[in-house]
């Protein structure tokens, strides 16, 4: 019986994509680099907040600024990452009516931990049970760690459990730890890559996670 749902974060339960965009620039700028647009930063995401900068900043990691630059990214993002972040249409409704059916719920994202806990808390409350983000103690997805870590919290199993994610990243977490994945297509990946990443569902509204949890149960 599947009763424990994991979600990725950005671009599955929050459009933070503005917010990550103007902390990247400010970030670039401080160091006299060229600024990215939205779309640039939508393709850089994904595979935590190092990764992001080491896309946008010119010769990534090699780069002498390299590390100066994502401290600074960290820190503007920390003081400014609910500013234009909301919930995707129907996604409270999606949460309250899971928490009410009695599902156990997690967050795992590649954000860093702090974040991602200062996230959930202030848009979800107590819809989510679990909050985890990347730290020294926890692997960035597509490493199943994350994923492990919330299933024991949540004192449930990988054979109860179910992950829902935007992006292929969140596919290959999923298959990494030994879950089905729901690709969601209203995030920051279009459904060819959630295909040929090999997605085992995908929707393209929250509430048609029911029928798929149902189909799972049945």
């Amino acid at each position: 019986m599947i009763n424990t749902i994991i979600f990725d974060l950005d671009g599955t339960l929050l459009n933070t994509l503005e917010d990550l965009k103007l902390s990247t620039n400010y970030a670039l700028k401080t160091f006299n680099y060229p600024e990215r647009t939205l779309d640039e930063v939508r393709n850089f995401v994904g595979n935590g907040v190092s990764k992001l900068i080491e896309r946008a900043i010119p010769h990534g990691k090699a780069n002498p600024d390299f590390e100066a630059c994502l401290k600074c990214f960290k820190e503007h993002y920390a003081n400014t990452l609910q500013a234009h972040t909301v919930p995707y249409d129907g996604i409270i409704e999606m949460l309250t009516k899971l928490k009410n059916n009695g599902w156990k719920i997690a967050v795992v994202s590649n954000k860093f931990d702090i974040a991602v806990k200062d996230l959930c808390k202030r848009y979800f409350n107590d819809l989510i049970h679990i909050a985890i983000g990347e730290s020294e103690q926890t692997k960035p997805k597509p490493a199943p760690d994350g994923v492990f870590k919330a299933i024991l919290e949540l004192n449930s199993t990988v054979a109860n459990a179910v992950y829902s994610g935007d992006s292929d990243v969140d596919v290959q977490t999923a298959h990494n730890a030994g879950l089905k994945c729901i690709g969601v297509t209203w995030g920051f990946r279009d459904i060819n890559i959630l295909n040929n990443a090999g997605a085992d569902y995908i929707i393209d509204k929250p509430e048609e996670i029911f029928d798929i949890l149902n189909k799972l149960n049945s």
